[in-house]
């Protein structure tokens, strides 16, 4: 038995990618060093960002995010930036270059959205903390208007300690 093997098609052509963004490179040599007038992005090349970004942030370790909307708007913005960097002489292979930018431009979200997630978290459990010293109001109601359990102090606090643990270890 003979196995055929199929022919992938992929969802952004790469010989089609890099010819565009060789004919892009030549349009913006025509404007000389000032990177704030380049030409606008030609929709090809904006539509392969685009495809790319969004095929990339299904993958396993994105696609579970709230915030995954975020981080392809940031891969497309990082690689609309920084398009004009694509050298052909190095690489002929546009399609890698910008999946890069974009998996470390969902990085960066990755990081950023945690460090806000650190100190929505902080300000809970400084709460929390300051709410259970805290005795009751003259009209008998509890000063912290939204209580947590105990289950979700432990999550909060266990977050708190990785998130300082990692931060520390950086330094």
């Amino acid at each position: 038995m003979s196995r055929e093997l199929k022919k992938t098609i992929h969802y952004v052509d790469n010989k089609k990618f890099l010819d565009e963004m060789l004919k892009y490179k030549e349009t913006c040599k025509e404007f000389g060093d000032d990177k704030k007038s380049f030409p606008s992005i030609p929709d090809y090349i904006g539509e392969c960002f685009m495809k790319i970004a969004e095929r990339l942030s299904y993958r396993p370790n994105f696609v579970n995010y709230a915030f995954r909307d975020d981080m392809v708007a940031d891969g497309i913005e990082n690689c609309v930036q920084y398009a004009y960097n694509f050298n052909p002489e190095r690489s002929n292979n546009p399609f890698s270059y910008f999946t890069q930018i974009i998996y470390y431009a969902f990085i960066r979200r990755i990081q950023k959205e945690k460090k806000h997630l650190y100190i929505k978290y902080k300000a809970i459990h400084e709460k929390s903390l300051l709410s259970d010293n805290v005795e009751l109001s003259k009209h008998g109601e509890d000063f912290n208007q939204t209580t947590i359990s105990e289950d979700q102090k432990a999550k909060l606090y266990k977050f708190i300690e990785n998130f300082e643990e990692s931060k520390n270890k950086k330094s």
